[in-house]
Parts: C-alpha cells; structure tokens; sequence
C-alpha cells in the first residue's frame, strides 16, 4: 500500500489502518504533515460515474473553502478517480482530505446539537441547488426514497412474520399517500445520507459532513427525512427530538405545507429501507456488521412510529415550523351531520364519541391526531389495515368480482383452507355476507333438516339483526323495547358459574340438568338448540365446563341438531382453541361464522354437515349473490394465512394469558372488581358495588369512557351492561394489555381517592 500510495500521489505514509464500509474498503492515511481517505471499490462504469459525480459535487463545495467536507486529492496525473489493479482485481481508487471531528454517534447529542443540524442541512442544500449533474439524476437505488419500492423484494429476507406486516404496511402508506404527491414536490442534488456515522460535530455543533457516496437527485424533503431519522431513532420520545432539526431546517430554508404533510411517512420509509437491507444483508453477508448494526434501533423507532398518530405527527411537524393546524369539526357537528342522514337508533360508542380517520393493526387514529390503542374491536380480527388482506381484497377487486353463478378457483380454494379447520363431518359450507345471515341461514337448515320449527336459545344469547336473528336473541327479544319471546322458542338459563345458582365445581353438569328436563318437558320436538361458547352480551361468560357434552346428545335424541356460534369466539380468539366449541370437547352440527374472518370485510359463513346439507338442497334454491365472491374469499383466505403465518393463535394465548393475569391481580388490589373471565383474548370484568355486591352499571360506565379519554377502547355488555368487555386485535401484544391494566387501575384509584374525600 505504501508502494502504491508513493507511485499515485507522490506521498509518503507513516501509518494506513483499515476502516468499516458497507460494501467497500477504506484506509485512513496518514503522512508528516496530513490524514487522509484511501477509498477502493470493485469496478462497475456505473459505479465509475458514480464516483466521477460525487467527485465533482465536492469540487463544487470547495469553492467556499469552508473545509466542512472532504476535498478531492488529485492522482499525480491530475486525475480524481482512477482504476488501479488491487490483488489481480480491477479497482477504482480515489484519495480525499481526512475531516477531523467527533461523530455524533460517538457523543451524547443535545437538542442543541441536532438544531445545528438541521441549519447545517439546510445551507448544504441550499448551495447544493446550483449543482447540476446527470448521472444523479439518473440514478434509480434502493437508498433514495422515492424509490422505495426498489426496496420490496428483501421484505422477505425479514425473518419474524409479523414485523414483514410491518414494512409491508409502511409500504402501502408509502404507496398510498407519498407516491401520488411526489411529482409535485422540490427536487435536487441532495446529500441524501445525513446518519450519526456521517454527521463530525464540535463543541454541541455540527463542523461537516463524510461520505457523499448516496447522494441523489431526489425531492429537497428527504434530506430532512432521513436526517431525522437517523438522529431520533435510538430515542425513546423519537419525534420530540426532529423538532429542533425541523425548526431550524425550516428557518434557513423553508418547508412547505404539502412537504410537512407526508415527512411521517418518509421518516417510515427510511427506516423501511434500512430494515430491509440490513435483512438483505444479514441473509447475504451474515458477517458485516456495518451493514447491520442499527438495525435494532431502526426496528424500534418503526414501531413508536406506529403507535404515533400521522395526524397528530404531522400537527407536531406544523406547530413547530409556525404553520396553523387544520380545523376540524366538533363531535357535536359530525353528530348533527350524521343524524341528518340516519337515524340516532345507530347508536355511538362513549359520552364523547370519537371520530376516527386511520387504523392499523391494534390503533386506530381520530381526527384530532390522538392515536387510540384498540382493545375492544375484535372485528379486525388480524389488525386494522393489515397489509396482506388489504392487498388481497385490492388485488383480487382489480381481476375479478362477481356474484357466485359462475366457477371462480377462489371459492373452493377458500372453502377447502376453512373446512380444513374443522373435524371431518363439518364438511359443507354456505357462504353469505354476514354472521347475522348466517344465523338466519342456520336456522333454515335445521328447519329443513328436522321438520321442526321450535327453537331452544341460551338466555342473554345475540345471533343477528335480521328477524330471525332477533327471534332468537334473548338479548333482543328481551330487552324491555323488544317484542317478547315468539311462542316456538324455548329459553334456557345461561350456565354462568359467577351470577348464577350454581357455582360448584359440577355446575356444568346441574345447569344441563335443569336444561334437558326442559326439553323433555317440551310439548315439541326441537328443530336446533343454539349458543355461543362464551355468551358475549351476556357479559362475556364461558358456559360452565361439560354443559355442551351433555346438552349436545340430549338434542340431537329428540331430533334437533346442535348449532355454535362462532362469529365472536372463533378463528382462534380463545388461544387453546381455534374454535369455541372445543373448549366443552363437543361437536356441533351446524356452526355460525361471521365479522372476523375477514377482517372487517362483510362475510358470514355457515358450516355443516353432509346430511343437513342434502336436507337443504330438496328444497328451494339457495343463491346469495356475493356470498363467498371473489373477492371476499381472496379476503377471507389470507386472514387465516395471516393467523397462520403470525402465530396470532398462539399470541392470543400467550398475551391472554397475561393480560388475565394482570386483571385477577388488579382484583385483589380493587374490590369493585367481582369476576375476571374469558380465555385468550376474549374477557370479561364484571363491575359490582363494593358494600351491596350488585352489579355496579354506573361504575363500569365511568371506567369505560374513562378509559376512551385516555386514548383506550374497551366496551361494557352483560344484562346490566356492568362487565368491562375486551377482545382486541389478535396482533395485541403483552405491553398493550399492561397499558390497559395500569390504566383501569389508575382510574380506580383516582376514584377511590374521590371517593374518600
């Protein structure tokens, strides 16, 4: 090296030490009297060019000899860039001024620093807007944001399959919000690389910048992006950090609107490139660490990013560059709007309703740019926006869509992956647009099956909005608006091991006593007997262990058939089980599916047996014009791919477990708390008077909204709408659940504290 370094540059070197590259190899050289750069890379004429432009932006910044970046040191033949053959290999070699300073990565940054920062940025891009060069404006790379989907192809190499979801759903935003808009932004020669391993600073301030190899004809905003980026990530409040970078970017060169409306979602994308490639690399070269090593921080920041509001993110970004946030309507004017369309039967959710704008996976977003954590909506059953079902559903609606008269690879496709989670006798399935058809459907089957039309329902029981969903609701027909049980329906006592009568270990056994000597009390037979496994309106009660094994055979002895309702409890909700009938080690004949398996998307399903199935086809045709259409079964097949692929069965049981751990604790601390049940994610807390030991409605109600003020979901259900319901996205995580706990526990205490005064 000594030898070669003479013969090109005339210089002798007293010491040369190997430094860390990505994906080329550097020398740090020293002489008597000056450090420099020796850089090498593997010859392309692409990568030559490269080089060449950089070279020549650098020439360009010398001008004002502010010595703040490296300067080009010309071979002893004038040349700034040469190939040189390096161990039998051809090698473009380059020599460039060594910049004396601390890298920010190797201190501890001050909002001072990082407000140096972004003036620093923004007087590089302002003199960097008289620089011209063709070969950066046709470059196209992974590492320029507006080519992020460059980066798509390693989403793969990511090993863990729900942080894939992840990325992916960044690159949908990207996609959805950011591509549209970039023909309209600013672009120019940009240093495009402003990382901590980059950026020399001096006494709280930055004195210059290394490494021009990214740099990129690109929009002006990206700049800003990925310097924020790289100096928050490793934070853990990572936005309240860009702003002194924001405030004095914008003061020295000013942001526009349109720009501060999608830095959100190009801070992502950076960090969604760096994710990839650092998978990329890791797959390819396990054994660069440079190209790795701030992957940990990168994963971190892209999940505070999800947890963060883009509206309340984007207000953040305006308030500190002085721009006036949108105005936004009042609850009480999008109520007045609502209403004046449709009628107040549909009724809101909380005291203060909340208008949402965004979702994904266990947040949602309003309209305010408060980010909500979702522990109450179990209808996105895989999460909110999950980027492979919205795919599915946007691909599949751009090939195919039609009613169910024609043959279509997608029904039986989805027909056989659902059947296929079932035991060998429910082997048919009915598709239709909701679990409330479903019920009704049901009922058609057991009608056509038995030839009887009485109908025995669980008390507290919901199957459905249509009349025959309604006609066997207790929760419905019961309620002191409602029309009253119909003389064919027969109601049974819900097996409830807390509010109940029987409460001892054998409690499955005596409620089903009482249960069959109603049915053989009956004056006729009964076409179907028909339950949820955890009855939800009830108040979320499990039925009490073994009630099911011996109500099932009592049935079906006098001719009726058995039917589960799974629209709530199944698709793996209940963690040990992936449907909810499994927990009483019993069978059905007919189950009801709905709401969550897909995801939001309206599709119900029923599912049965070849004998009730041949009982139904001797009768009238059944025909539903988009039960089970392409699309919805495109939907529908990637939810269970989803559970599958994420382990979201598992999860709900481990994080379940967990989170009912932590309520059974807070019981102990909270006397108002009388029952903590449920499996997996599907639980119930039943609220009660601490002196009387009744239901305490009033309570429950008080922590509900509570809860939505602080940015929480849950709901309340139970005949005395007295039990704290949750059954959140199955993407929950053990931290959400700790965030729920901690939270009711804080509001009870706040109003034990009243209380007492």
């Amino acid at each position: 090296m000594n030898t070669l370094l003479k013969k090109e540059f005339g210089i002798d070197v007293l010491h040369f030490k190997k430094l860390n590259g990505y994906d080329n190899f550097n020398y740090h050289v020293k002489t008597s009297s000056n450090s420099y750069i020796f850089k090498t890379y593997p010859y392309t004429q692409e990568l030559f060019d490269l080089i060449e432009a950089e070279t020549k932006a650098l020439l360009f910044l010398d001008q004002d000899k502010t010595q703040a970046f490296p300067i080009p040191i010309p071979f002893i033949n004038g040349d700034y860039t040469k190939v040189l053959e390096l161990d039998g290999k051809a090698t473009i070699c380059r020599m460039l001024s060594f910049i004396e300073g601390s890298f920010i990565g190797d201190i501890t940054p001050t909002k001072k620093t990082y407000a140096s920062l972004g003036d620093f940025l923004a007087r590089l891009d302002i003199k960097l807007q008289g620089f011209n060069n063709y070969t950066l404006r046709a470059r196209k790379w992974e590492w320029d944001l507006q080519y992020l989907h460059l980066n798509k192809k390693y989403i793969s190499d990511i090993p863990n399959a729900h942080d894939r979801s992840l990325v992916s759903y960044f690159f949908q935003q990207f996609e959805e919000i950011v591509v549209p808009v970039l023909p309209e932004l600013r672009k120019q020669t940009t240093y495009n690389d402003a990382n901590e391993w980059n950026i020399l600073v001096n006494n709280e301030n930055v004195s210059g910048l290394i490494d021009f190899g990214d740099m990129a004809h690109t929009p002006l905003l990206n700049e800003l992006a990925i310097a924020i980026t790289y100096a928050c990530y490793d934070k853990e409040n990572p936005l309240e950090w860009a702003i002194p970078i924001l405030e004095s970017y914008h003061k020295t060169l000013p942001l526009e609107e349109k720009e501060l409306k999608i830095l959100y979602y190009l801070i992502a994308g950076r960090l969604c490139t760096s994710i990839c490639n650092s998978a990329h690399s890791r797959k390819t070269d396990p054994d660069n660490i440079y190209a790795t090593g701030s992957e940990k921080f990168a994963w971190s920041m892209l999940y505070k990013l999800l947890a963060t509001s883009p509206i309340g993110a984007e207000n953040m970004f305006r308030k500190a560059v002085g721009m006036s946030i949108p105005k936004i309507k009042s609850e009480a004017e999008e109520i007045t709007r609502r209403h004046k369309h449709s009628s107040p039967i549909l009724s809101l959710s909380y005291k203060k309703p909340i208008s949402m704008v965004r979702s994904a996976f266990q947040y949602m977003y309003d309209n305010h740019g408060n980010t909500i954590l979702d522990a109450y909506n179990n209808i996105p059953h895989v999460g909110h926006s999950h980027p492979k079902v919205v795919e599915a559903g946007q691909r599949q609606m751009a090939k195919l869509n039609t009613n169910t008269r024609y043959l279509y690879d997608l029904l039986p496709t989805y027909s056989e992956k659902l059947l296929s989670k079932f035991p060998k006798s429910l082997n048919k399935v009915y598709f239709i647009n909701s679990g409330s058809a479903a019920s009704d459907l049901a009922m058609r089957l057991a009608h056509a099956h038995t030839k009887h039309k009485k109908l025995m329902v669980m008390e507290h029981g919901y199957h459905g909005n249509t009349q025959m969903g309604i006609d066997v609701s207790d929760y419905k027909f019961n309620n002191p608006k409602g029309t009253g049980k119909k003389e064919y329906i027969l109601k049974t006592p819900i097996p409830d091991t807390y509010n109940g009568k029987y409460k001892e270990e054998n409690a499955g056994s005596l409620y089903a006593k009482e249960a069959i000597e109603q049915i053989s009390n009956s004056e006729e037979p009964i076409a179907a007997f028909i339950s949820e496994p955890i009855v939800g309106c009830g108040g979320q009660v499990p039925l009490a262990d073994g009630y099911l094994k011996e109500i099932y055979p009592a049935i079906r002895k006098q001719g009726g058939v058995c039917i589960s309702d799974e629209v709530q409890t199944g698709f793996g909700r209940l963690g040990d089980h992936f449907w909810g009938y499994e927990a009483q080690d019993v069978i059905p004949d007919i189950v009801i599916l709905g709401k969550p398996m897909a995801n939001g998307h309206p599709m119900g399903a029923v599912v049965t047996t070849d004998e009730i199935a041949e009982s139904f086809s001797k009768g009238v045709e059944f025909f539903s014009s988009f039960g089970g259409n392409p699309v919805s079964c495109a939907i529908a097949l990637s939810v269970i791919e989803v559970i599958e692929e994420e382990q979201l069965q598992e999860n709900a049981k481990v994080v379940g477990d967990y989170y009912k751990s932590l309520l059974v604790a807070l019981k102990k601390t909270h006397k108002c708390i009388g029952d903590v049940r449920g499996s997996g994610l599907f639980l119930g807390v039943e609220i009660i008077d601490e002196k009387t030991q009744n239901t305490n409605r009033k309570l429950a109600h008080h922590i509900k909204n509570e809860l939505r003020n602080r940015n929480i979901l849950i709901s309340t259900d139970g005949p005395d709408d007295s039990v704290l319901k949750t059954k959140p996205p199955l993407c929950f995580t053990k931290e959400n659940a700790k965030t729920v706990v901690d939270t009711i526990n804080s509001v009870l205490k706040k109003r034990n504290t009243l209380f007492s005064l």
